[in-house]
């Protein structure tokens, strides 16, 4: 209790104040709907000495300490037995028997005050029942840093401004790791803005000349054409946290064609997988892949691919897959005037029957080049050609094409990005004929 006393006109003026019961020269009993007040006041977030002075008390007469006193013994009162905790019970349990019985009036008046008191704290049971239930599901395989989030919202929303305490033992983490997290605000804050901003640059990146691309795509476009270098790492980090997916590469489920009859001669594997040798026009891969559209229709693309700089020489669409779409795409690659062939360049392929055929051998020979094939059944004998055809089946939406003219017109766009504006990251972060001017010049 504290040690100040009032004076006759302290407790005169104490007493016109709604909010006091009764007052004595040593005691103040204050109203039961005032401690209700001062408890929903309070768990909302005042101070003690607030929550008085906004109800009309003069906090210099009554002391700091009565304050004080008062709310930690209201605080108790409620955790124990809620706001039935905080109604005046002495006179009741003071073993005084009333000198007269009270009127059914009376009686109605107090138990309807009693069921009200029963009824909010009913309702405050139920509202914190279902915020520990959604808590409790939503945490689950949450980072600390997301449960922190989840407890900020949900004090903010719901008022329980004195529950911190109880909600970081219920979702079992640390109080003062959830302090620390509020005290963090601003530069969380600061930094969710640089990811929002390089968000923005990594997309349009991303979407640049309409393909999509990978980090290191993303990387080498930024830094080439955009002036800007992003490490790889944050670009990963920023593709994962705003889930910017780059396409991933499928598995080629392409058959090899079966050899046509015993004339088809195989030849010795020349390259060796010896892909890089950095003389452009020497090592020319060659191989088919099909293209499905339009549901149930078919076509297939033939390419000769340099090897050393990854660039596509020359390359046919058809709709069928006879000798001819071999035989053809070597013609465009003699006929390609900016093409410069080496006096020792030779053509590596596969084992399929285009290119074990005598027609497309004699061809070969009639332009002077030599001929190498992998071995049978290893496809990383000839590994950037089926790369490109990853890339092409992954970037391209040939699927939806309707007409084969279509299909051609999306294949050529592609063919002159890829050649011109698609970054390369084993070639010096290139794209493949700036390597090959590279080559040349070096």
């Amino acid at each position: 209790m504290s040690k100040i006393t009032f004076s006759t006109k302290e407790i005169k003026m104490l007493k016109r104040n709604p909010n006091v019961q009764s007052v004595s020269e040593r005691a103040i009993t204050y109203t039961d709907s005032f401690k209700n007040r001062f408890m929903d006041e309070y768990l909302g977030g005042k101070l003690p000495r607030q929550i008085f002075m906004d109800n009309d008390f003069d906090v210099d007469v009554i002391g700091i300490k009565r304050i004080e006193q008062s709310a930690y013994r209201w605080k108790k009162a409620y955790e124990k037995d809620g706001l039935i905790g905080l109604t005046d019970s002495r006179k009741a349990g003071s073993g005084r028997p009333l000198k007269r019985e009270l009127t059914p009036s009376e009686v109605i008046e107090r138990q309807e005050a009693r069921i009200k008191l029963l009824e909010g704290q009913v309702e405050l049971l139920k509202k914190l029942e279902v915020t520990e239930r959604r808590l409790l599901n939503e945490t689950k395989k949450l980072e600390p840093s997301r449960v922190y989030q989840l407890i900020s919202e949900t004090i903010e929303q719901n008022g329980f401004k004195r529950m911190t305490k109880y909600f970081c033992k219920l979702l079992e983490v640390s109080r003062s790791g959830y302090y620390s997290f509020l005290q963090a605000y601003t530069i969380r804050e600061a930094r969710e803005q640089l990811d929002l901003e390089a968000k923005e640059i990594i997309l349009e990146a991303f979407n640049r000349r309409g393909y999509k691309k990978g980090s290191r795509s993303i990387k080498m476009i930024l830094e080439n054409e955009y002036n800007i270098i992003f490490s790889r790492k944050k670009i990963q980090r920023i593709m994962k946290k705003y889930s910017i997916v780059c396409p991933h590469r499928k598995v080629n489920p392409y058959k090899k064609i079966a050899k046509a009859t015993k004339e088809h001669q195989v030849v010795p594997n020349k390259l060796n997988r010896e892909f890089k040798q950095g003389i452009p026009g020497k090592v020319l891969l060659t191989d088919i892949t099909y293209l499905p559209y339009n549901g149930n229709s078919m076509a297939y693309l033939s390419t000769v691919k340099d090897a050393s700089t990854n660039e596509l020489l020359a390359y046919h669409v058809s709709d069928r897959i006879t000798l001819d779409i071999a035989t053809k795409t070597i013609q465009k690659l003699m006929n390609n005037k900016k093409v410069i062939i080496h006096k020792d360049a030779f053509i590596h392929s596969d084992q399929g029957s285009h290119y074990t055929s005598p027609k497309f051998q004699r061809l070969l020979k009639k332009y002077g080049l030599d001929q190498s094939m992998s071995r049978r059944g290893n496809c990383w004998d000839n590994a950037p050609q089926e790369s490109f055809f990853g890339h092409l089946k992954d970037d391209v939406d040939y699927q939806s094409c309707k007409t084969l003219k279509e299909l051609k017109a999306k294949i050529n766009h592609y063919m002159v990005y890829y050649n011109n504006y698609r970054y390369q990251w084993n070639l010096k972060k290139m794209t493949p004929i700036q390597y090959r001017n590279h080559l040349l010049t070096a």
